[in-house]
């Protein structure tokens, strides 16, 4: 890239701040061009584009909305782990043990229900995951069914694969790696992946949170949406909240992530634990 081309100027930054709020309720603030600049130079390079700004005007001609699409992937885009932020898979585990001990909540439930929303390249999904089948290994089958969803599409394509280096499963408890994961090849270099019964239980699904109504028809008994809202400012968490109370089933559990809270934001969920919420009264099936 020439150095006209690498140039990211106040203006341009402003222009696609702008657009990736407006998309994704991504707010970069005023101090990110740093990581625009690194984030969409690959893009910029790529695509033989002059400028900055030359790229911004084609996201907004094209009118497949690919470009625009690649865009936000490469804004969003998060590392993560297994296991992260462990106590809440954990919790998870006691919660569901304990629904799936309950004969009442039995009969009135056929499935358990769970979304991972922001579930980047599939971590959280494939930990709620065993953490579940942990939880039921000594009771009666029960259907569970994990909806996991990202802005990014790059990130899901990795995700529904399972796959890790062996390095990566570090974070992961011992008799969990030995029990959920296999040694396979994959491109001829060695990994582990997630034991296909488990990934069965995981559907992938690109869905942006900033849209104004969900479809989601039964509602989840627990949504995990974790290190998200902190990309985003107050007037869009309120809203984001609003929408995730109203999926969630009657005694349910949300569950965001540890540099999050809900202190500023106005919600009728009770207070569980740090970083834990739940949906009053009785669960319904």
């Amino acid at each position: 890239m020439s150095m006209a081309a690498d140039e990211l100027t106040r203006h341009d930054y402003e222009l696609i701040r702008r657009l990736v709020y407006a998309e994704s309720g991504i707010n970069l603030g005023e101090e990110k061009a740093a990581l625009v600049r690194a984030r969409l130079g690959k893009r910029v390079r790529q695509g033989g584009f002059k400028s900055f700004r030359d790229y911004y005007a084609f996201v907004e001609r094209d009118p497949s909305g690919t470009e625009l699409a690649e865009l936000l992937d490469a804004i969003s885009t998060n590392t993560t782990h297994l296991f992260r932020e462990d106590q809440h898979f954990r919790l998870l585990q006691q919660i569901v043990a304990g629904w799936a001990n309950d004969r009442r909540w039995r009969a009135a439930h056929r499935e358990l229900r769970i979304w991972s929303a922001g579930c980047s390249s599939g971590e959280e999904p494939h930990s709620i995951a065993i953490a579940v089948d942990a939880a039921l290994s000594d009771v009666p089958a029960l259907e569970v069914k994990i909806l996991a969803t990202d802005l990014s599409v790059r990130m899901l394509s990795r995700a529904q694969l399972g796959l890790y280096g062996v390095h990566r499963l570090g974070s992961v408890p011992a008799e969990y790696q030995r029990q959920y994961f296999r040694r396979v090849e994959h491109d001829g270099e060695p990994m582990m992946q997630l034991v296909p019964e488990l990934r069965r239980r995981i559907t992938f699904a690109r869905f942006n949170l900033m849209r104004p109504v969900f479809p989601f028809r039964h509602g989840f008994q627990v949504i995990f949406c974790r290190n998200v809202m902190i990309y985003f400012d107050r007037p869009t968490q309120q809203t984001l909240v609003d929408k995730l109370a109203a999926q969630l089933q009657k005694g349910g559990y949300l569950m965001i992530g540890h540099s999050e809270s809900l202190n500023a934001i106005e919600h009728r969920l009770s207070y569980v634990e740090p970083t834990v919420y739940a949906k009053p009264g009785t669960e319904e099936g």
